[in-house]
């Protein structure tokens, strides 16, 4: 039998599922690919092709459905944490603020 040690509100959901992501941040507002590693109802991680994006960033997340039976996700998103995972990456939890 598997247990539940995980401490979360709501039971995440693994999707490994190519994203497009607007971030808005101090610098500028830019456009970038990434892959959504899993989602939950109030957050997800995300794995980019950047060093880090700063906690705090508001960031739109969409995800196309392959599938006419699940709808696309768009929500608007705020980074909670961020973990380095090469010398150019690094994975990114967020927030769900609002879905669209």
């Amino acid at each position: 039998m598997l247990g539940y040690d995980d401490k979360r509100n709501f039971f995440r959901m693994m999707v490994n599922s190519p994203c497009q992501l607007q971030v808005t941040d101090d610098e500028s507002s830019r456009t970038m690919q990434a892959v959504c590693k899993d989602i939950s109802a109030t957050g997800m991680s995300l794995e980019v092709d950047e060093p880090s994006i700063e906690i705090g960033t508001q960031i739109s997340v969409a995800i196309e459905s392959t599938s006419s039976q699940i709808p696309s996700l768009s929500a608007i998103t705020t980074v909670v944490r961020c973990v380095p995972s090469t010398d150019s990456s690094c994975v990114i939890g967020v927030e769900i603020s609002e879905m669209k």
